[in-house]
């Protein structure tokens, strides 16, 4: 998870990409629309299909939440 990085004074402090003002939710859109990881690793050179799996790494830790249903 060393790919995500936050930063307070970076996109709201947001969950980014290494630095980058690329933030995981938008990765993750961008997957969700049906972008081809080859897709947006073009659109976005200075990205890496690391940093991909990294995003949805970070999704997927961040699903797995308890939520107490009353």
């Amino acid at each position: 998870m060393d790919r995500i990085t936050f930063n307070p004074e970076q996109c709201g402090g947001r969950p980014c990409v290494r630095g980058m003002r690329i933030r995981v939710k938008d990765v993750l859109g961008m997957l969700a629309a049906g972008m081809s990881e080859a897709d947006i690793l073009a659109d976005f050179p200075d990205l890496e299909a690391a940093d991909i799996r990294a995003c949805l790494a970070y999704a997927a830790e961040a699903a797995d939440h308890l939520m107490i249903v009353t």
